[in-house]
């Protein structure tokens, strides 16, 4: 019985572990693609550096909700949880980049 408090805190750091490693796959995912916003016209919401704000918090918030929606346990990272990311990049950097086309550019 005096064991019960430790078991308790190591699956409480290893579940904290888990989803550590999720945010950091998706956080990877969402710089990868970032890098390729170098290809395009810079429209975005404070430049480059807002088409990386755009791309990793939609890549968190979009890889987080499919997780969620899916019933993966966070710990189980697998190619199919960076690949959720995805779609959570597009949609950060099409938020960016509409915010982006609104505002006057002096070229």
């Amino acid at each position: 019985m005096p064991n019960a408090p430790s078991d308790a805190k190591a699956v409480d750091v290893d579940e904290r572990g888990a989803w550590l490693m999720a945010f950091l796959v998706f956080l990877t995912m969402g710089i990868a693609l970032w890098h390729f916003t170098v290809f395009l016209p810079d429209r975005f919401w404070q430049g480059i550096v807002g088409a990386f704000v755009g791309s990793t918090l939609g890549a968190l918030v979009v890889g987080t909700i499919v997780l969620l929606i899916d019933g993966q346990s966070v710990g189980n990272t697998t190619i199919g949880t960076a690949l959720s990311a995805i779609p959570g990049v597009a949609i950060g950097l099409g938020v960016v980049w509409l915010i982006g086309q609104r505002e006057p550019h002096y070229d």
